[in-house]
């Protein structure tokens, strides 16, 4: 998923290059988003290019 360690980087590689990324968070007791809270603090910059499933 999106926020394991390959799929955090892979986003921010696809959302460097301009494309739009859906992610699969999968469903856990606890809700860590960690690796990927850097792409949601410059949210300006990849306006709707990431959507999280």
């Amino acid at each position: 998923g999106i926020t394991g360690q390959d799929g955090s980087y892979l986003a921010e590689l696809l959302l460097e290059k301009g494309y739009e990324v859906h992610g699969l968070v999968r469903r856990t007791s606890i809700y860590n988003r960690a690796r990927i809270e850097h792409l949601y603090k410059d949210a300006q910059r990849h306006l709707n290019q990431l959507i999280l499933h």
